[in-house]
Parts: C-alpha cells; sequence; structure tokens
C-alpha cells in the first residue's frame, strides 16, 4: 500500500502516515482493529488482512461501495447490472446462483451490519457511503465468526469512515460519465470544543447496461438518494461519544429506501483496557418485496492479561 491515509489507534484518533515512507517493520505496525475486534499491529493480528486506505478510494475514482471493493485481492467483485452486484471470498462467484454464498461473508458499516436476513446477503444497491468521507475497509479472510458471529466465515469487510472532526468546513463533489452521475454535498463544523458534526447529501444515477437478466428480465436503472450525519464528542476523560444515521430513497429493480441510527460509547481504562457499548436501528424496505427492521445491542470489554496475552469478551443481541 502507498500514499497517504488515516490510520485509526485503540482511542480512535487518527494519524496521518505517508505509507511510501514507511520501512517493512514500521509498515507491521499499521494499527488494524477488524481481526480480533481490538487495536494492533498488523504483524501481530492472527489472519489475514488487507486494508483499503482513504488515499486508495480517492486515487482509483470508485463512485461506489461494490467498486472500491475491487481493490481488495481478497475479494471476487461482479456486476450483473446497474444495480445488482455480486461480491464473494474464497470463490464461488461468476453467476447470479452464487448470491445464496454470501450470507458467509459479513459486512460492517461504521459497526452496522447490513445483512439482511430474508435475503440472506447484502443487497449492496441499497448501501451507499461517501467516498471522501471513508477512512479506511478493512478485509479479513477466512474466519472471523468466533468473534464477529453470525455469517463471518469466508470473512469480514469493515468499512470506517473518518471522524467528524477530521472532515471540517464545506465540500461539493460532481461527477459524471457515459453511464453514471454523482452529486456530493457535505459541511462540517463545531458545537463546542470536544463537540463536532457533518452533514451530508449525496445523489446518485447509474444508467442500464443494456443487458438481459439471466431470469429474461430487463436490465434496470440504479437512482438512490441519501443523506446523513455525524457527531462525535470527545472529553478529556478519556471517553468518546458518537452519533450517526442516515436515510435514503429511491429506485432500482424495486423501489428501495432504509434509514439507521447508531450510538456508541467508548471508554478507555488503565493499561489499554477498553469498553464500548453500541446500538443501532436500522430499517431496510424494497417495496412489494420486504420490510426488516432490526434492533442491535453490543457490549465490547478488552484489556491486556500479562504481558503477551490479550482478553476481549462481551455479548450482544439482534432482533430483527
Amino acid at each position: 500500500m502507498a500514499g497517504t491515509a488515516m490510520v485509526a489507534t485503540a482511542v480512535h484518533a487518527e494519524t496521518q502516515i505517508n505509507f511510501a515512507n514507511l520501512s517493512i517493520e514500521e509498515l507491521g505496525e499499521i494499527q488494524v482493529t477488524s481481526v480480533s475486534k481490538r487495536a494492533e499491529p498488523v504483524r501481530e493480528a492472527p489472519s489475514a488482512i488487507y486494508v483499503i486506505t482513504h488515499d486508495d478510494i480517492v486515487r482509483s475514482g470508485a463512485r461506489t461501495v461494490p467498486e472500491m471493493l475491487r481493490l481488495a485481492p481478497n475479494l471476487q467483485v461482479q456486476q450483473f447490472s446497474a444495480s445488482r452486484y455480486i461480491i464473494t471470498a474464497r470463490g464461488f462467484n461468476g453467476n447470479e446462483a452464487a448470491q445464496n454464498r454470501t450470507n458467509k461473508l459479513l459486512v460492517l458499516i461504521d459497526g452496522r451490519s447490513v445483512y439482511t436476513p430474508l435475503y440472506s446477503g447484502v443487497y449492496w444497491d441499497m448501501q451507499d457511503v461517501l467516498p471522501a468521507d471513508i477512512d479506511r475497509i478493512e478485509v479479513v479472510s477466512g474466519p472471523g465468526a468466533t468473534l464477529w458471529g453470525a455469517n463471518a466465515v469466508n470473512g469480514v469487510i469493515n468499512i470506517t469512515t473518518r471522524k467528524s472532526g477530521d472532515s471540517q468546513g464545506g465540500f461539493l463533489e460532481a461527477g459524471g460519465g457515459s453511464r453514471e452521475r454523482s452529486i456530493s454535498l457535505r459541511y462540517g463544523g463545531r458545537l463546542g470544543e470536544n463537540l463536532t458534526y457533518r452533514v451530508y447529501v449525496r445523489d446518485l444515477k447509474a444508467d442500464s447496461m443494456g443487458t438481459i437478466a439471466a431470469d429474461g428480465s430487463a436490465d434496470h436503472d440504479l437512482s438512490r438518494t441519501q443523506g446523513g450525519f455525524r457527531l462525535d464528542w470527545t472529553p478529556a476523560s478519556g471517553s468518546a461519544l458518537t452519533l450517526l444515521g442516515d436515510v435514503y430513497d429511491g429506485e432500482s429493480d424495486n423501489g428501495l429506501a432504509g434509514r439507521n441510527l447508531l450510538a456508541r460509547w467508548t471508554r478507555l481504562g488503565d493499561g489499554g483496557a477498553e469498553l464500548q457499548v453500541q446500538a443501532y436501528y436500522d430499517r431496510a424496505v424494497r417495496r412489494g418485496v420486504f420490510k426488516v427492521d432490526t434492533y442491535d445491542v453490543d457490549v465490547r470489554h478488552s484489556f491486556d492479561l500479562g504481558a503477551r496475552q490479550a482478553v476481549v469478551w462481551g455479548g450482544g443481541f439482534r432482533h430483527s
């Protein structure tokens, strides 16, 4: 990985790093969080992991999450229409029948699972993140179910956005081509010394690829408008509170709509200990197909046990 990117540490602070100037030993010290649910050097992470940095995403020109995931060599990304993607790990891709194997790949956006139980997979046309706001995407290859639970058998895709304090001021981006057009507007500011925010709105349109699907149905355009916000409160006491949410509406092969709200509180203790409590609500709607409301609560505690052992324990409850 080359270039400059923002990499998170255990206290959720972000440090500017120029990967091109780092030695192999220094690259091994880069912090990742998706393997053991705690910040650790990538050389000590007990799994194969690939990190797509913020700079990688900006330079690639990718406008959608599936196109960003093409940058990960440990994923297979196949597009069937303007809105329909199949993304798998460990092979088993190549036709739309492969979609029943995506139920073994856990996908998270800022700690919120985007798995749809009625589909047993991820509707990628319902997932959108402003590219300029993504801090990194960590892709774990292989089983992660011991810590992450359901769907984390073939791997974990963990998309993490930047703190609102690192996206201050105004931002306007527009782009287009023969089949795709998008415009994004974002503004970030401060409500106090330790309280920052950002709000955004984004409109994306993708034209039909002019093909006929395997089931004989015509290809469909994709049109989606999404807006959201993020608040970060970081008092000097070692605690951090994050509140974020999104709402979207659009048209694909079916009409789609949804909204979500997530709250996360983190407390740092002595000796690197960390306590995190997270809760979110998510509604996903495909008009005429399904409507799913998901409620999730998760508690995690991590601490060092001696010089060589680290303990991560906790529990969670999810109801759909």
